[in-house]
């Protein structure tokens, strides 16, 4: 919660700086975590749970409305007029009542520690963290800004070859690193509460011999089961991955983190994903991602620079 705070304060000075004409919303990108431990530090949970609010599990649905509310509050009296000296200390006074005043010291195992000190004891190189992606409307081999919403921040990601994009993921895990794994979660075949997330060739509009009337009353989840039990997973190429960012259909939904590979019982290519929406679920707060998901929905993966393969590496000169 200490990156949610200090992720809100930035975001709300450009923020305004815009005039209001950009995101401000839940959420945002990798870059965030890197941002704010590079200018304000690191705060362990226990020293900032950021539950000031009377409840035991993060619930920003209130928080999210009044920082909304707020910072358009800012911006509309703000053109053609001086902005107070005011306005930024009550955004933190907002954060301040929620998720608590940020501390300047806190205590973790026995010793006393500020922001920055906690995070240089960490030892973390921050700069050796790579963003890679795959796009045809930008040059591989080149830094781009991916153009969604949430990377408010302008972060920039290497741009590679699917192929490559699917190595380096594959390099990371196999070589003991996880992934942080930027993706679309809102097709129907992400079916969480079943554990998995797939992405079926053939989508409920073009099938074949089924009877309208009983496909149509069956649930989304039971029409992606009765799906893939016939019918094999999309198979992905990189204009089609772009077509569907194109037109919206993959968006920056979720971030996650990729641990580790698993095939299922027909020999399928699985990815093991930690997700955030607690430990419920039938893996206990993971689920599985096959390989064609996650080379179609992908927006971007964060990785140590390491655990690229040393070829891809060269391509890009790092």
């Amino acid at each position: 919660m200490w990156i949610v705070r200090q992720t809100y304060i930035d975001k709300a000075e450009k923020f305004v700086r815009m005039h209001g004409n950009m995101e401000f919303a839940a959420g945002g990108s990798f870059e965030d975590v890197f941002s704010v431990a590079k200018k304000y530090g690191l705060v362990p949970e226990e020293a900032y749970p950021g539950l000031n609010y009377g409840l035991d599990n993060h619930d920003h649905s209130e928080l999210d409305a009044v920082l909304r509310a707020y910072v358009d509050a800012i911006v509309k009296p703000a053109r053609g007029k001086k902005l107070t000296t005011a306005w930024l200390n009550g955004l933190k006074g907002i954060l301040d009542a929620y998720l608590g005043p940020a501390p300047e010291l806190f205590t973790y195992n026995g010793r006393q520690y500020t922001p920055e000190s906690f995070r240089d004891m960490l030892g973390l190189q921050l700069d050796d963290y790579v963003s890679i992606s795959s796009f045809t409307h930008h040059p591989y081999y080149t830094e781009f800004v991916i153009e969604v919403p949430d990377n408010w921040i302008g972060a920039a990601s290497w741009n590679l070859l699917l192929e490559e994009m699917m190595a380096v993921l594959d390099n990371a895990v196999d070589n003991g690193y996880t992934v942080a794994w930027g993706a679309d979660v809102s097709e129907s075949g992400f079916l969480y509460r079943k554990g998995y997330a797939v992405v079926p060739a053939e989508q409920e509009e073009t099938l074949e011999g089924t009877e309208l009337s009983r496909w149509v009353a069956l649930s989304p989840e039971s029409r992606m089961l009765e799906l893939l039990e016939e019918k094999s997973e999309l198979t992905v190429t990189p204009e089609i991955r772009q077509l569907a960012y194109d037109n919206y259909e993959t968006t920056d939904d979720h971030g996650m983190l990729i641990t580790g590979i698993a095939t299922d019982q027909r020999g399928d290519t699985f990815y093991k994903v930690k997700n955030s929406w607690t430990s419920n679920g039938i893996y206990d707060g993971y689920f599985y991602a096959s390989r064609p998901f996650v080379e179609y929905k992908t927006l971007n993966i964060v990785v140590h620079k390491d655990a690229i393969p040393d070829a891809i590496r060269a391509k890009i000169g790092l």
